[in-house]
């Protein structure tokens, strides 16, 4: 069946990298949706808090937003609020970089897998699975998150309460929050007010 890229539903898997056990999500987004919506819908079903600057790659582009007073950035930038995935699935990309936190810079990998008809039955962006918990913000990128994965699990009370203190409570690496992630994507659903075409 043919897909319009317009109107259509884009079937993501994002994986964060150069981290074992691999941390992944995998999220139905419509095509229409700006670059600026695909990132908060990230935000949400990875766990990240949305307090750092971020940015796409696709191509040789970047789409990020502009920031004031900063021309050297701005210069090099596509603007992400007024670029719709659509545009990207149009040029046949399939896989896409996102960078969240320029300092722990935590690079992740998107794979458009396909493209499928819109349901108007399904609340979009759907949730479609996932494992394992983002990291901490503001750990220290990779060898931060896995100093802190040792601490919490330090025979040490000390450190694991130090570690745990610093996270500001109980921390299981096995749990995605699946109920939070659901419920965010209904808000950033509600949000949009996404219209479907009709068939005549």
């Amino acid at each position: 069946m043919t897909v319009s890229n317009d109107h259509a539903i884009a079937i993501l898997r994002i994986e964060l990298e150069d981290i074992e056990p691999l941390i992944w999500r995998r999220v139905a987004v419509p095509t229409s949706m700006s670059l600026k919506d695909v990132h908060g819908v990230i935000q949400a079903i990875m766990g990240w808090l949305d307090c750092h600057l971020w940015e796409f790659e696709a191509g040789e582009r970047k789409y990020s937003l502009l920031i004031q007073n900063d021309p050297d950035w701005n210069e090099r930038i596509t603007v992400a609020a007024t670029t719709k995935l659509s545009a990207l699935v149009a040029d046949s990309v399939t896989d896409i970089t996102y960078v969240y936190d320029m300092g722990d810079n935590w690079q992740h990998k998107i794979i458009v897998e396909k493209l499928t008809p819109i349901d108007p039955a399904i609340l979009y962006p759907q949730f479609l699975g996932g494992e394992r918990r983002c990291p901490p913000e503001d750990c220290g990128g990779v060898p931060g998150y896995y100093e802190f994965l040792d601490n919490i699990a330090s025979k040490q009370s000390k450190k694991r309460k130090a570690a745990l203190d610093w996270y500001g409570g109980p921390y299981d690496p096995d749990d995605i929050g699946e109920k939070r992630i659901v419920a965010d994507l209904k808000r950033i659903a509600g949000g949009l007010r996404l219209r479907w075409p009709t068939s005549s």
